[in-house]
């Protein structure tokens, strides 16, 4: 079999087609292997169809679902890049990321109509040629009806059209400067990561893995590439709601779910859910974040272990792992590298600490992204020698268990979503009245981290609010300023470097929100 990650669900098809691989919770829809299989092939022949070409950039603007996960098997077929693009975003946002990537062919979900014939509207801004629309209650004028589309064309296995070293995404991540980089991966790092994280996981035939994190994150996306190589059933939620998590744990009977750090603590806080049916689920894989401890030992006296995982999209996902063996004996730390992964921790000078010293995290695997999308100064900055600068501050302990510390970049992470100051930044230094700004993290009971605006003005008419309304639509809500506080200058060092280490000290206080 060719080295594509498309032809995992055609072999997949092949040897379990009555094996259930996707149900849809909120839809109540469930698809055999067979035929998901089907429907993919009907996706990659009605984009053939299209004028779709080997390595042309299509974007998909989708909640969780089927759809989602037909179209991408699809793309990665026939040879077309997909661009996962997340609902999140304002249509700045999202503009910005269509046009530098070339994407050429939109499909988006009902839900999202607004917001697509607002990009739409912006004709050559971005140079997207086809639009397609799955659901909602009216079809755009400009849109084809994905559904009736997809339906009426064949079923047939299209030609392959890419192997090995051909790109199969490029996914935006946040950058420092604040404007995002497409992260490039090809068939060859996927299925890399695929060989070094299966080792490490507890995955069993006949298991029910629970997806619930929004798929356009890698976190997610590699995860439902795992179950369909395994034939695994993967039980996708399209948003998450913490009393029906526990709900589907009983009606789906799961046996594994993925949960970020934040959507463990909702779910806690469900009263009476020891009435529900979970004793099939053996372990929650959690990451995105440091699991708080407490976490952990909460699950446990549950008897569900929770796992812990750390990893970039430049790395496919996989990084560390600290399975449910080790998760209260060594407790805060992220576990040791995966299978087929390297893990070190450096100096500024690129050389590697002693043990329990601190230093930034470098990973190396066939799974590294090959690149970042038309940013080849900041791919130099990142890929040294086959290893990814992390970023992140860390140190290992004798065993070999790294323990992150604190993040270099600054980046907070709310929610599971990567916030990076930078991008915020700039918004507000746009405000007429604001003279300096900057962006940092405070503690979240809710969601982990949220973002503070530490401001210096050069109006005294400048308020909170009007901060807040400079801000919105020009930021997607996770991103948005929970509180703005007034400060009459901003810690820098001699190079004029802000201090935000001193600024965390001064506002230790937990957010609004």
């Amino acid at each position: 079999m060719e080295n594509n990650i498309g032809l995992l669900l055609s072999k997949r098809a092949f040897l379990t087609p009555n094996v259930e691989a996707v149900v849809e919770v909120e839809r109540n829809c469930r698809f055999t292997y067979e035929e998901l299989n089907r429907r993919s092939n009907r996706v990659a022949n009605r984009l053939l169809a299209e004028g779709v070409t080997p390595g042309d950039r299509v974007g998909l603007l989708l909640m969780n679902g089927v759809e989602f996960v037909e179209s991408f098997f699809a793309l990665a077929k026939i040879g077309a890049v997909l661009v996962p693009l997340n609902w999140r975003l304002v249509a700045d946002e999202l503009e910005f990321i269509l046009s530098d990537s070339g994407t050429q062919v939109l499909i988006f979900g009902g839900e999202f109509s607004e917001i697509a014939a607002d990009l739409h509207s912006r004709g050559d801004k971005t140079a997207l040629r086809s639009w397609f629309q799955s659901g909602g209650d009216t079809l755009l004028e400009f849109a084809c009806d994905y559904d009736t589309e997809a339906s009426a064309s064949s079923s047939k296995e299209p030609e392959t059209g890419a192997r090995d070293g051909d790109v199969i995404y490029i996914m935006y991540t946040a950058g420092t400067t604040g404007i995002p980089k497409g992260v490039v991966h090809t068939h060859d790092t996927c299925l890399a990561g695929q060989a070094t994280a299966i080792p490490c996981n507890d995955f069993r035939r006949g298991d029910r893995f629970l997806s619930v994190l929004p798929i356009f994150h890698v976190g997610a996306l590699t995860p439902i590439i795992t179950n369909i190589y395994g034939g695994t059933t993967t039980v996708i939620c399209r948003e998450f709601d913490p009393l029906k998590i526990w709900e589907t744990f009983e009606r789906e009977r799961i046996t594994c779910a993925l949960l970020v750090p934040a959507m463990l603590n909702f779910m806690w806080q469900v009263p009476d859910k020891q009435k529900y049916d979970y004793s099939q689920l053996r372990w929650v894989l959690s990451g995105a974040s440091p699991v708080p401890v407490t976490s952990i030992e909460q699950y446990s006296s549950l008897g569900i272990e929770v796992h812990q995982a750390y990893g970039l999209t430049e790395t496919c996902g996989p990084g560390c792992l600290l399975d449910g063996s080790d998760a209260l004996a060594k407790a805060g730390s992220t576990g040791k590298a995966f299978f087929h992964t390297d893990v070190m921790v450096v100096d500024e000078n690129m050389q590697e600490v002693a043990d329990n010293v601190p230093g930034e995290i470098l990973i190396r695997g066939r799974h590294v992204m090959k690149e970042y999308w038309n940013r080849p100064e900041a791919t130099q900055e990142t890929l040294i020698d086959g290893w990814v600068k992390t970023g992140d501050l860390a140190t290992r302990d004798e065993d070999g268990y790294i323990y992150i510390i604190d993040r270099v970049k600054d980046m907070l992470i709310s929610g599971g979503e990567n916030i990076y100051p930078a991008e915020i930044e700039n918004i507000i230094l746009a405000h007429p009245s604001v003279a300096e700004v900057a962006v940092i993290g405070q503690h979240s009971e809710r969601w982990g981290e949220s973002p503070l605006a530490v401001v210096v003005r050069s109006d005294e008419g400048l308020d909170a609010q009007k901060i807040l309304d400079h801000c919105e639509g020009k930021l997607a809500k996770f991103k948005m300023p929970k509180s703005v506080e007034f400060v009459d200058e901003i810690p820098r060092n001699p190079a004029g470097k802000v201090l935000k280490r001193v600024l965390r000290k001064q506002f230790r206080m937990p957010a609004q929100a």
